[in-house]
C-alpha cells in the first residue's frame, strides 16, 4: 500500500514537470533550428528533380560516346560550373551506364536527369538486363533510341528487325498492369500535333476539340514506348558516292523505306554528324517530356538536306513518302513489315538454344522464312558491298579506317627500302664507269674532256663578246677553236696519223696561220 502511493506521487511529480517545459518558452537557438529545418525540407521536396530513361540500342561504344557528346548540353557560361567534370561512362560490357543533366536555357537551373542505358546486342541473353527497368513507375518517362551507322546502311533495316523484336519480346513478358499503362501512354502520344511544324513544349493535337485521325500505316505496330531512330555519321554520305558510286536513287529508297517502316511504330527520325550542329537534343528532350520555361523550342521537319533529315514524331505520312520518289511500294511495305515483326521471339538470331546466347546464328543469306518480307527487298537495292549476288553480310567490313603499324616496324621497312635503292644506285654508277673508257672517243695531246660539256653558266648568260686590239671577238668562236683542236686524229691505212682538214683542203694550222696574218695585214682600225 505504501509502495503503490509512492509510485502515484512520483508519476504526478513526472507530470507537473514535465508540463511546466512545455509551458516555458524557447530559446532563440531552437526555434532557428527548427525554422531552417523546415525550410530545407521544403526545398528540397520542391528541388526534387524529375528522373527520364533512355534506353541507346546499338552501336558500338565509340559511336555511344558520340551520341552522348552531340546530347550533351553546351558549356556552362559561368566561370565556376566549368569545372564541373562529366559523368563517367561504363559501356563496354553488356548493358552500359551514364547520366546526364538537362539544363535550363540560362545554364542556372536543372531542369530534369536523364538515366542512360547502353545495350549493343540485341541477343535474348540481354533480356533479364532491360526488363526491370520497364516498371509501372518509369515506363511513362521511359525513350528508346537506335543507333544506325552510316558506314554500314545495308544493314540498317536487319538491325531494326532484330531490336523491335528484341523490345517486343520483352515487352510481351512485362506484367498487365504495365501494359495498360503502356497502352494509355501511346494513346497519348497519338494524339499529339500533326502539323507542319513540331511542338517542342507539349502541344496536344487537338485543335478546337477535334482530333485528327490517324492515317494509314500509322502506329500500327506500336511499342508501348516512344522511339528514336538516329542514322549517325551523316558525314560518310559523300564517301558513299565517290567510293561505292552511289546516286540520289540510293539514299532516296533508303529514306523512303525508313520512312514506312518507323511510321507503324510512331517513331521519329534523325540524321546526325559530329562536326554539324542539328536538333538531337531538343528532339530528345522533347519526346522525353522536358521542357525550358525560358524558351519555346520548336522542331522543323527536313526532308531536302539528306545529312540533315529530320522527321518528328507523327508528322509522316504515306502521301510525303511517295512525293521523295516515284515508284515505291508504300503499301507493299508497310504490310510486309507487319508480317516479319509479328514473329515469335524464337525466330530472333540465337534464340533457337536455351537463351544463353552461345548458339549458332543462321546463315542471313539464306532466303527462308526469316528472311521475312521485307528485308530482301531492301538488300536486293541497297546491295552489301563486294559481293556479286549476295547481299548478305555475313562478314563485316571495315570502313576507310586503317591499322597502324608500330614505330620500330615501320622504320625497319623503311631501312630494308632505302638500302635497296642505295645497292641499286651503286650497281648503276659502277655500270657508267665501266662503260665510260670504251665510249670516251680517242683524244689529241693536250686535249681536256671538260671542254666536251656545255657549261652551265653559259647556258644562262648566252654568247659573251669583248674587244680585243679593236676588234669585237666571240667568245663562243674562240672556245671553240681549242675544241677543234682537241679532235681526234684521225690515221691513216698504215698506221700513221694523219692531220685533220678542213673543208678547203688546208690543215688546220695553215688555217690559223692565215687567219692570224689578215689580222696583222689588217692593222689598227
Amino acid at each position: 500500500m505504501i509502495a503503490t502511493n509512492r509510485r502515484q506521487i512520483t508519476r504526478g511529480l513526472a507530470t507537473t514537470s514535465n508540463a511546466s517545459n512545455d509551458d516555458r518558452p524557447r530559446s532563440n537557438g531552437e526555434a532557428d533550428k527548427d525554422m531552417w529545418s523546415s525550410m530545407l525540407d521544403s526545398v528540397a521536396t520542391g528541388k526534387k528533380l524529375p528522373e527520364k530513361n533512355i534506353l541507346v540500342l546499338g552501336g558500338n561504344s565509340e559511336i555511344q560516346k558520340e551520341f552522348l557528346d552531340t546530347l550533351a548540353p553546351e558549356e556552362p557560361k559561368r566561370p565556376q560550373e566549368r569545372h564541373r567534370k562529366k559523368p563517367p561512362i561504363a559501356n563496354e560490357f553488356a548493358l552500359g551506364y551514364t547520366y546526364q543533366d538537362v539544363l535550363d536555357t540560362d545554364h542556372e537551373d536543372i531542369l530534369a536527369r536523364l538515366s542512360i542505358y547502353f545495350l549493343s546486342e540485341p541477343s535474348p541473353a540481354f533480356s533479364p538486363l532491360i526488363k526491370p527497368l520497364l516498371t509501372s513507375r518509369t515506363v511513362s518517362h521511359t525513350l528508346a533510341v537506335l543507333l544506325l551507322d552510316w558506314a554500314e546502311p545495308w544493314l540498317w533495316v536487319r538491325q531494326l528487325r532484330d531490336w523491335i523484336l528484341f523490345l517486343k519480346q520483352i515487352i510481351s513478358s512485362l506484367d498487365e498492369e504495365i501494359k495498360d499503362i503502356m497502352a494509355l501512354h501511346m494513346k497519348d502520344w497519338q494524339h499529339r500535333r500533326r502539323g507542319g511544324v513540331y511542338d517542342a513544349s507539349g502541344g496536344t493535337g487537338s485543335e478546337g476539340g477535334v482530333v485528327i485521325p490517324l492515317g494509314p500505316g500509322e502506329w500500327d505496330e506500336g511499342l508501348g514506348i516512344p522511339l528514336c531512330v538516329i542514322c549517325h555519321s551523316a558525314n560518310k554520305i559523300e564517301s558513299l558516292e565517290t567510293e561505292r558510286g552511289w546516286r540520289e536513287e540510293e539514299f532516296d529508297f533508303i529514306l523512303q523505306f525508313l520512312r514506312t517502316i518507323l511510321m507503324k511504330h510512331g517513331a521519329s527520325l534523325l540524321y546526325t554528324s559530329v562536326s554539324v550542329p542539328n536538333s538531337l537534343p531538343t528532339l530528345i528532350h522533347s519526346m522525353l517530356g522536358v521542357y525550358s520555361q525560358l524558351k519555346k523550342q520548336t522542331l522543323k521537319h527536313n526532308v531536302i538536306d539528306r545529312d540533315k533529315v529530320l522527321i518528328p514524331p507523327n508528322w509522316d505520312s504515306w502521301g510525303k513518302i511517295r512525293v521523295l520518289r516515284e515508284g515505291f511500294d508504300v503499301e507493299g511495305i508497310s504490310s510486309g513489315w507487319s508480317i516479319d515483326v509479328q514473329q515469335s521471339p524464337r525466330s530472333l538470331p540465337g534464340a533457337e538454344g536455351n537463351g544463353t546466347g552461345n548458339e549458332a546464328v543462321p546463315n542471313p543469306s539464306s532466303r527462308s522464312s526469316k528472311q521475312g518480307h521485307v528485308l530482301p527487298a531492301y538488300e536486293d537495292f541497297i546491295k552489301y558491298p563486294n559481293r556479286d549476288g549476295d547481299t548478305s553480310p555475313a562478314v563485316p567490313i571495315k570502313g576507310v579506317e586503317i591499322e597502324t603499324v608500330n614505330t620500330q616496324e615501320f622504320l625497319a621497312r623503311q631501312l630494308e627500302i632505302m638500302e635497296r635503292l642505295k645497292a641499286e644506285e651503286e650497281k648503276s654508277r659502277e655500270a657508267k664507269e665501266a662503260r665510260a673508257p670504251s665510249d670516251r672517243p680517242l683524244l689529241g695531246k693536250g686535249s681536256n674532256p671538260a671542254m666536251d660539256r656545255p657549261s652551265l653558266v653559259d647556258e644562262h648568260i648566252g654568247p659573251v663578246q669583248f674587244n680585243f686590239g679593236g676588234i669585237q671577238v666571240d667568245s663562243d668562236g674562240m672556245s671553240k677553236k681549242p675544241k677543234d683542236q682537241a679532235e681526234p686524229i684521225s690515221l691513216k691505212k698504215d698506221g700513221q696519223p694523219q692531220p685533220k682538214s678542213t673543208p678547203g683542203g688546208t690543215t688546220q694550222n695553215e688555217a690559223l696561220a692565215n687567219f692570224f696574218a689578215g689580222l696583222i695585214q689588217r692593222g689598227p682600225a
